[in-house]
Parts: C-alpha cells; sequence; structure tokens
C-alpha cells in the first residue's frame, strides 16, 4: 500500500522548483536514485529539495525509517509540520526513536489542544529533560489546572541548572492567569533571588508593571535594559507608558503560546552553541505554535540564512507584515538574502526604499551605507553614514564603526581631506581598534606621508592581532615604504603564509623580493598575484612590472628608482 501522506506530500513539493528534476527509476529494492539524492540535499541543508527526494524514495520503500526520518527533518526545515507529523507519525509507529518526530507530534498535539495525551505520552516521546518538563507544567495549564503547573514549574527551579527556566515560565504562567503581582515579585528576584531574561523577558516583565499600574518602573526597566536605542517597538512601548495607557499583557496568553515560549527558550539556549540545523528544529516549532511570535520569526529566518538556504530565510522573513514594529529588522533580513541571491539591484532599491521610510533608524541608513559600499557607490555610502552619524546624537565608543565606515568611503571616494578626521574621530572612541589602526597607518603609507606616525599606528595594530595577515602586510609595507627592505621581508614572507591567495599581499612580497635583489623570485611571486584575480588597475601595473620591472615602472610613475642588489638567484 501507499500511505496517503506520501502522496499528499508529493503532491506538493511537485509544484516546487523541482519540475525539472529527473525521475529516479523504482523497484522492489528501492529507489537508490532517490536514496542518495535525498541524503545529499539534506546533508546541504537543502530542505525542499530532501523533501522531495525523501518522498521520492518512500514511495518505493515505504517502511524505511531512516527515510521517514529524514521527511521529517526536511519537513521541520522547510517550516510544514502537518507533513512532518504525518511521516512522524508511521516512523514512530515502525519503532524509530528520534527528537525530531517528538518536535513534530508536540506541536501537532499542542495544535490540537491534546494537553491529556501529552501528559500520558510515553518516554519514548522525549525530547529533553528540560523541554520534558516544561511541556508537562504547561499541559497542565492547559488543562486549566493551576496548581498542578505551578507545582510542575516548582520543581525545575529546584533543579540543579534550571532554575532560571522554570522561575521564567512560572511567571509568565501566572501573569497569563491575571496574578501580576506575583510574577513581578519573580521578575524582578525579589522572590527568588536575581533573574537574568532576554529581551523578549524584559518587555514582558515592563507589561506586568503597566497592569499593576506601575509605569514610572516599567520605563525605568526599559531604559536600564536598552538604553535610549529608537527601536520602534520599544519607542511604542515607551509612549504608550508615557502616555499613561495601561499595555496588555500578550507575552503569553494561552497554553499553547506558552508551549512556543519553551521551544523559543531553548532554541535561544542552543543558538550558538549547537549546530544551527538543530536549533533551527526548535525555533520553527515555536513559529509554528504561535507565528506571530517575532523573536521566533526572525530566529528562525536567521538560521535558514546561516544555512545558506536563502530563498526560505526570505519567506520567514516576510511573514512579519509591513505594519509591525520589527518590519524593519525582517526587511533588513530579507534584503541580504537577496544580495546572497545576487539579486544586487532588489536589494539597494528596497534598502534606499527602507532608509527613506525609516529615516530615524541609524541601523537602517548604515545598512544602507554597508551596501553602497560594496558596490563601490562610495560618495553615496558616504552621505547614507553621514544620515546615520546624525542620529546618534552625542558619540559614544560603540559608534567608532560608523566614523570608520564613513572615513573608508571618503578615502575610496579620494576625498581623504573628509576620511582623516573620520579615522581620528574613530580611533578617539576606540583607541585600541585594529582595523582604524591599520587603515589609517596604511593610508599613510600608500599615500608616502605620516610615514613614522604609520609606522607606529601598524605597530600598535599588529601588537593587537599578531595573527592578521592583511595587518603584518601592512607593517611589511611600511617597512618598505621606507627603504627598510630587509625589515620588511621577514613579515611580509608571514603575511603571504597568512594570506596566501590575496593578489595585494602577494604583489607586495614580490614588491619586497625585487627591492632585496631577488628578482627571479620577486617575478614568480607577480604571476602568482595575476592567478589570484586582482583588480583590473593592479593587474595591470603587475604586468607591466614582469614586461621591464619595478624600477622602471617607478621611473614610468614618476617616483624614484629602488637601490636594489645583484640577483641572488
Amino acid at each position: 500500500m501507499t500511505y496517503p501522506f506520501l502522496k499528499s506530500a508529493l503532491a506538493l513539493v511537485l509544484g516546487l522548483s523541482l519540475t525539472s528534476a529527473p525521475v529516479a527509476a523504482q523497484s522492489d529494492d528501492g529507489d537508490p536514485g532517490a536514496y542518495l539524492a535525498a541524503r545529499i540535499s539534506l546533508s546541504d541543508y537543502q530542505y525542499r529539495d530532501a523533501a522531495y527526494w525523501f518522498t521520492r524514495a518512500l514511495l518505493a520503500d515505504e517502511d524505511n525509517t531512516f527515510l521517514l526520518e529524514g521527511l521529517v527533518l526536511a519537513q521541520i526545515g522547510q517550516g510544514d509540520f502537518a507533513l512532518a507529523a504525518e511521516a512522524a507519525d508511521r516512523f514512530v509507529a515502525l519503532n524509530g526513536r528520534g527528537i525530531a518526530a517528538n518536535i513534530a507530534l508536540l506541536v501537532r498535539d499542542v495544535q490540537a489542544g491534546d494537553y491529556a495525551g501529552l501528559l500520558a505520552a510515553p518516554p519514548e516521546r522525549s525530547i529533553g529533560n528540560l523541554m520534558d518538563k516544561l511541556v508537562l507544567a504547561w499541559a497542565e495549564f492547559g488543562q486549566g489546572k493551576m496548581s498542578e503547573a505551578v507545582t510542575r514549574f516548582d520543581e525545575i527551579s529546584a533543579t540543579d541548572g534550571l532554575k532560571p527556566f522554570g522561575l521564567y515560565h512560572k511567571a509568565l504562567a501566572l501573569a497569563a492567569v491575571g496574578d501580576f503581582g506575583t510574577a513581578d515579585k519573580i521578575l524582578s528576584g525579589e522572590a527568588a533571588g536575581p533573574l537574568i531574561v532576554n529581551r523578549r523577558g524584559v518587555i514582558a516583565h515592563a507589561q506586568i508593571l503597566s497592569q499593576l499600574e506601575r509605569p514610572a518602573d516599567a520605563l525605568a526597566l526599559l531604559d536600564r535594559s536598552f538604553g535610549n536605542e529608537p527601536e520602534p517597538e520599544l519607542m511604542a512601548l515607551r509612549a504608550a507608558l508615557v502616555a499613561g495607557q495601561t499595555v496588555p499583557f500578550d507575552a503569553v496568553r494561552t497554553a499553547q503560546d506558552g508551549m512556543a515560549e519553551v521551544l523559543f527558550s531553548l532554541a535561544i539556549a542552543l543558538n550558538g552553541e549547537a549546530e544551527p540545523s538543530y536549533t533551527l528544529l526548535y525555533a520553527a516549532a515555536a513559529t509554528a505554535l504561535r507565528p506571530d511570535h517575532t523573536e521566533a520569526v526572525l530566529l528562525n529566518a536567521g538560521l535558514l540564512e546561516q544555512l545558506g538556504q536563502q530563498e526560505l530565510a526570505a519567506e520567514a522573513y516576510g511573514r512579519i507584515p509591513p505594519d509591525h514594529p520589527a518590519f524593519y529588522t525582517a526587511e533588513l533580513g530579507r534584503i541580504s538574502t537577496l544580495f546572497a541571491l545576487e539579486r544586487k539591484d532588489e536589494g539597494l532599491a528596497a534598502l534606499q526604499a527602507l532608509s527613506t521610510r525609516f529615516p530615524d533608524l541609524s541601523v537602517v541608513q548604515m545598512s544602507y551605507g554597508d551596501a553602497l559600499r560594496r558596490e563601490e557607490r562610495f560618495a553615496e555610502a558616504a552621505a547614507a553614514y553621514t544620515a546615520a552619524i546624525n542620529l546618534v546624537g552625542e558619540p559614544e565608543a560603540r559608534h567608532w564603526g560608523l566614523f570608520y565606515a564613513r572615513a573608508v568611503a571618503h578615502e575610496r571616494a579620494g576625498m581623504w581631506d573628509q576620511a582623516e578626521p573620520d579615522f581620528r574621530k574613530a580611533l578617539a572612541l576606540n583607541p585600541d581598534q585594529p582595523q582604524v589602526l591599520n587603515y589609517l597607518g596604511y593610508s599613510f603609507v600608500d599615500q608616502g606621508t605620516n610615514l613614522d606616525e604609520a609606522l607606529e599606528l601598524i605597530e600598535r595594530a599588529v601588537a593587537l592581532r599578531p595573527d592578521a595577515g592583511y595587518i603584518i602586510d601592512s607593517l611589511a609595507w611600511a617597512y618598505f615604504r621606507l627603504g627598510r627592505y630587509q625589515d620588511a621581508l621577514e613579515p611580509m614572507e608571514r603575511a603571504s603564509l597568512l594570506e596566501p591567495v590575496d593578489p595585494v599581499v602577494t604583489d607586495h612580497l614580490g614588491d619586497v623580493y625585487w627591492a632585496v635583489g631577488r628578482q627571479l623570485e620577486a617575478r614568480f611571486q607577480w604571476r602568482r598575484a595575476l592567478s589570484f584575480d586582482p583588480e583590473e588597475k593592479d593587474a595591470t601595473r603587475i604586468r607591466r612590472k614582469l614586461e621591464i620591472g619595478l624600477d622602471a615602472v617607478l621611473v614610468e610613475e614618476g617616483a624614484p628608482p629602488l637601490i636594489t642588489a645583484p640577483d641572488d638567484i
């Protein structure tokens, strides 16, 4: 027989971008072509392709638990929990065991409101100790058994290492039933000691304080946690509190919301610690249970982007509606996927529209400047950075990057008189920033000015980043420009080892070899530099050096020739 979910899954995926995929032959022994394609697709996180090929393979081998589990993973990856749960049902019926399948079944049961089933679930449905305990507590809540839910949350809080999770979710559950006073005592640390919560927890606490008619305390909490950052969601919350409005508590409204928060809590804890594909299981499940959970949607999209699934990521970012305060964040993420997909014109147009819509958000203006700078539209980039700088008020140490970025844009646009003050401002804000030290020092070296200061700046940068090849290259080049060719030799060779395929570093190594009389080696390095696809103006100069030598090129350029030793090769 053919299971219905396989037919429905195949019908769905055949309507995707795989209609031109080759059809693998089927046999009584399975479909080895589809099996291999499925494995490769899943290993590359190509979830749509993987869903197609696992489904095709299962049509020829319906009870293969490996294929079923792969299909579960692929469907979760592309966000289709209905099909994931159907595959998980069959997987479990065949005695398969796996966290992905259990997450898919959890989502299905929560969406169906089957909290009794969750409380009676066998040990084989385990997702992990903490997850299981939190699920049971929220399942009690879902059945209206608040006392039992609180008891379970307290048991979690009494477990070594799990206290913050138990306390946080207990506070959310209490607030969801209107006990804002006790929830505040937990979140403020009064009940059981300090509790560190994420951004979402701070906003939930501010909502609770508003419900307790303590808007001043809510504002103070927001200021302590976020400063005065002009972020739309926080600005709207602050405005409501200042106006004396009572802000509704919507962090968790139901048991399903609570389950989504559990999954999101685990995703946040795993993010950066586990493989993105594993963290995605929890983030995607949280999004499935609560599509308006903005932070979960953004995390889910960001994980897909990390995994190279730009189209799926763009779709995920697109789930944030244009009228939502977090829209600009989602749109920046979507634009990032456009650039990754080489759709640069679309990306720039979207960034321009976003910068016009959000003229008061420095992060948007800076992102627009970054994109323009990558496209070598340096004067326009500098203008965007200026707009961002004008929004920050009195610059703080954290704003050094803005001035550095504008300095680079000015320097690349040939406006050194405007670039140098920005480099120096960036250094004033962050005196030990190796990027700034190196770029300013290298610029002086390249211009042949302030060479003593340049050397001092670059030496500081090297001390801060001794393994950065591009910075060591700057040090060697400073020695070279000072005529200290032998001093330049060792750091330049070291830079070449650290940056073995960089055309600029390799070209510089050739120049240093020429200067110390090792002309055959110089020509060899120049040829290597040409193979690394240098910019055309650099390639033209390198070819000329190969034709007539570095000394003659310098004479052509109006510079004094080098004093070289005889060729020692």
